[in-house]
């Protein structure tokens, strides 16, 4: 198990106090999470050492900027169980990976008429992009629905991929409910339908081992920033056989081997999707990252935060008033999203802000899914490595605070 008072000093920001004089109490990880000391000191020890552009340079900082650039990729690598640091394509976020493969895999591969299978619980991220190529070819789209208790209906999902889907895009692990989605057994009831997977693994890569060949995903997309990693960069892995027959996403340096005034050949992988100069000190911040959690182990954190989950859904349940979204904690993350009845989300956010309690309010770039429920928004508590029960507990005073100001 963790040792969390160790690891709270790990990350500065977090005895930060607020205007009030309270300390920081950051519930707010499915956002962003905080970043410790070893990821901002590689990062500034790389501006202050090694900056320089990369692969062209043959002096010494340029061949040490490639050099730590190209080894946070094999890290990364190593994190998911890729095969390749081929693999991995250097993006800005779980966003740019998912619209990558639409861009690409799915202007060259889909035509009107065929299906592309989603579910209710999608972040925008995996729903706009599929939208867009519906207007511009005339694709398809359906939905897997969300039961009550805000599981994925696999009756309903096996239904649908009766029809012949070309790609099944779903998240492991939702933004809103926290629901863990059964992604091995989705992904291969896709395969057995003929369809190609992708996975917005944006809530699950920083907070329980992901293993992309175990799985046996297709496309899988992830960020830095929610993984105590730097903002401005992400992932997306893909088994190369698609990547390899994918056109360029952008175009420009560093993805050619070859331009002439009339035609260019494309890069090799994975530098066929990097154009243009990268978020190089990012990639050393994501390597960094990658380090730190790999230290604490996937296994002590997803312990970690589903005992901090348990607890914090059994003091909210006590809350007269709140209604908890999702599954049992078994059944979810460290996600706990909820309404107090009388009382707007975001007039909860604000007065947990006044005692430094930061949560999240809002439809959570998942609009849909609180239409399913009926609802306008919610608020959000989220919780990391870095959480104690004591912070729940805050918050949970905090909301008896709400309650008492609202009548």
């Amino acid at each position: 198990m963790l040792n969390v008072e160790e690891i709270r000093r790990d990350f500065p920001i977090l005895q930060r106090q607020t205007a009030s004089g309270a300390r920081v109490t950051y519930l707010d990880s499915t956002a962003t999470s905080q970043k410790p000391l070893a990821v901002i000191e590689a990062m500034n020890d790389f501006y202050r050492r090694s900056n320089a552009n990369i692969h062209r340079g043959v002096h010494t900082l340029a061949e040490e900027s490639t050099a730590l650039y190209e080894n946070a990729r094999e890290k990364i690598a190593k994190f998911i169980n890729a095969p390749s640091a081929r693999q991995i394509i250097y993006t800005r976020n779980t966003t740019e990976s998912i619209n990558l493969v639409a861009h690409t895999w799915a202007r060259a591969n889909l035509k009107a008429g065929d299906l592309v299978i989603l579910t209710e619980m999608e972040h925008h991220s995996n729903l706009v992009p599929w939208h867009m190529l519906a207007a511009e070819r005339g694709i398809e789209l359906d939905f897997i629905p969300v039961t009550e208790d805000g599981l994925l209906d696999l009756d309903a999902c096996r239904s649908l991929l009766t029809r012949g889907p070309k790609l099944v895009a779903f998240t492991h692990m939702s933004n809103v409910l926290g629901t863990v989605n059964p992604a091995a057994e989705i992904i291969r009831l896709a395969h057995e339908a003929g369809a190609v997977t992708l996975v917005d693994g944006a809530q699950s890569v920083p907070h329980f081992a992901v293993d992309v060949q175990a799985l046996e995903a297709d496309f899988y997309a992830f960020s830095a920033h929610k993984m105590c990693g730097p903002t401005g960069i992400g992932a997306l892995y893909g088994k190369t056989s698609l990547l390899e027959s994918m056109p360029p996403f952008l175009g420009g340096g560093d993805m050619i081997k070859e331009v002439k005034l009339r035609s260019f050949r494309p890069n090799s992988l994975p530098h066929k999707f990097e154009a243009g100069t990268p978020a190089i000190a990012e990639a050393v911040g994501f390597g960094a990252a990658v380090d730190y959690l790999s230290k604490v182990g996937m296994a002590n954190i997803s312990a970690h935060e589903h005992e901090i989950t348990e607890y914090a859904l059994e003091r909210l349940e006590e809350i007269p008033g709140v209604k908890v979204f999702g599954p049992s904690a078994d059944k979810k993350g460290g996600v706990a999203a909820f309404t107090l009845e009388g009382v707007h989300p975001h007039d909860v956010a604000q007065i947990l802000d006044q005692d430094g309690i930061a949560v999240r309010a809002g439809h959570h770039c998942a609009q849909p899914l609180h239409e399913k429920f009926g609802i306008p928004a919610t608020t959000r508590a989220s919780f990391y490595l870095y959480n104690t029960k004591e912070e729940v507990d805050l918050l949970v005073n905090g909301i008896y605070k709400v309650k008492k100001m609202f009548g």
